[in-house]
């Protein structure tokens, strides 16, 4: 059962579908959409919370039913024209929209895994790298992704959706400089670590305690901010005709890294 029915175009399913364009109103509003069940599901376990969720009208999978009916939030029905602009490019059959946490840095000392590494994402310009981040921070026991500076948004839809649902298994913050992540690190013992081909070999670099891992702008790499407050930095061995790696794979080697030198 559903507790609105939409056939038609309205505010409400406009300021809705804003949300796949729109940052501004995704953080005006503090929501964002998730399109499919498995990572709804996952936003779900992990205690996000889902203010709508959406679905066409029609036929629906047991799995989707089994999700519409225990999740918290309003439930949608939408003529299927309107729910297919919503759904993404593989026509998912469950769209939410989730609440934004807070952006505050104390959040951080509040993870499930406090045990984990700190990612930061230094400016990043694709949100498909960072979703691709956070799907490896996930993987490799991170607790946290922390996207600092001028940066691609990890809300937008290719980011949340190249997660696969990592996104929601860290604590996510949008911090707008170095500063408050450096000032929280340095108090609490952490290692500061940044990624560059200047630095040590990355083996060599202890990844084994509290470690923030700093990972840079595609281009530019880490911004003077981070490299000033880096207790060391890790290069990566490469051979081949490669110039550099994408960031997030980048990211991602020093993860399993640290994975691998805590045992």
């Amino acid at each position: 059962m559903s507790d609105l029915r939409i056939t038609r175009e309205n505010a409400r399913f406009q300021q809705w579908e804003a949300l796949l364009t729109n940052r501004s109103k995704r953080h005006r509003n503090r929501e964002f959409l998730v399109q499919g069940v498995r990572p709804i599901t996952r936003a779900v376990d992990e205690g996000w919370t889902v203010r709508a969720l959406l679905r066409a009208d029609g036929a629906s999978s047991a799995w989707s039913d089994g999700l519409w009916s225990s999740t918290d939030g309003e439930r949608v029905d939408l003529s299927p024209d309107l729910h297919a602009r919503l759904s993404g490019k593989d026509g998912a059959e469950l769209v939410a929209v989730v609440e934004m946490p807070d952006d505050g840095v104390a959040r951080l000392a509040d993870s499930s895994r406090p045990h984990g590494p700190i990612v930061v994402f230094d400016r990043p310009t694709s949100p498909g790298n960072i979703g691709t981040l956070a799907r490896s921070a996930d993987a490799f026991g991170a607790s946290a992704l922390v996207v600092t500076g001028h940066a691609a948004d990890p809300y937008d839809p290719q980011s949340v959706r190249a997660s696969t649902g990592s996104l929601f298994a860290l604590t996510v913050l949008r911090v707008p400089g170095p500063g408050p992540v450096i000032e929280h690190a340095q108090a609490r013992g952490y290692r500061i670590v940044g990624t560059d081909e200047e630095g040590s070999a990355l083996a060599e670099v202890d990844l084994s305690g509290r470690v923030v891992v700093v990972v840079g702008n595609e281009t530019h790499g880490i911004s003077s901010g981070w490299r000033t407050a880096c207790d060391d930095v890790a290069s990566i061995a490469m051979t081949g005709t490669a110039s550099s790696l994408n960031a997030a794979v980048a990211g991602s080697i020093v993860l399993h890294e640290a994975l691998r030198q805590r045992g």
